[in-house]
């Protein structure tokens, strides 16, 4: 499995699968119940490969699959790595407030120019704001990074298991 260099933070892939949707989700199903390197969860169409709590940190991947059929004998596999859920809203939020924070600079400088008073600070704090933002991403990045190894394994886990129907 390559994983690009893009700007991307949450690698995805595509699949074509010769099998039925159901055979393939009755697999992980299966497996599932038997597997004690992974947490395996499925809601509809939806399948999540998780690693046991005894081996997580805190960049630890999740691979979210969704399979579903796109004709009688077509089906399309969509795999997506992300950092738990939890650590995925910590840095929207994060990112959130850097963005809200950044557009109140921008009005808080716009207000001063027009009134005739220094900016300097607002300008200071935007430029801040902008050095926090990427120190947000390169953080993201080395947790991808931290995280390749365990998503090395999930994605070849995924794999044996729609091998073996």
């Amino acid at each position: 499995m390559e994983i690009s260099n893009d700007i991307v933070l949450r690698p995805r892939f595509f699949k074509d699968l010769k099998i039925p949707p159901e055979k393939a989700l009755e697999a992980f199903e299966k497996i599932a119940k038997t597997s004690p390197d992974f947490k395996i969860s499925r809601v509809d169409h939806h399948v999540f490969i998780r690693i046991p709590k005894k081996e997580q940190h805190f960049w630890s991947p999740q691979l979210h699959l969704e399979i579903y059929e796109t004709t009688e004998t077509q089906t399309e596999l969509k795999g997506l790595f992300g950092p738990s859920p939890t650590v995925w809203t910590l840095f929207m939020f994060l990112h959130f407030i850097v963005a809200i924070l950044f557009i109140s600079a921008g009005i808080w400088m716009y207000v001063n120019m027009t009134l005739d008073q220094s900016f300097i600070f607002p300008v200071v704090s935007m430029i801040f704001l902008l050095i926090a933002w990427f120190v947000l991403y390169f953080a993201g990045r080395l947790g991808r990074e931290a995280g390749t190894t365990q998503m090395k394994e999930l994605y070849l886990f995924m794999k044996s298991t729609l091998e073996s129907v």
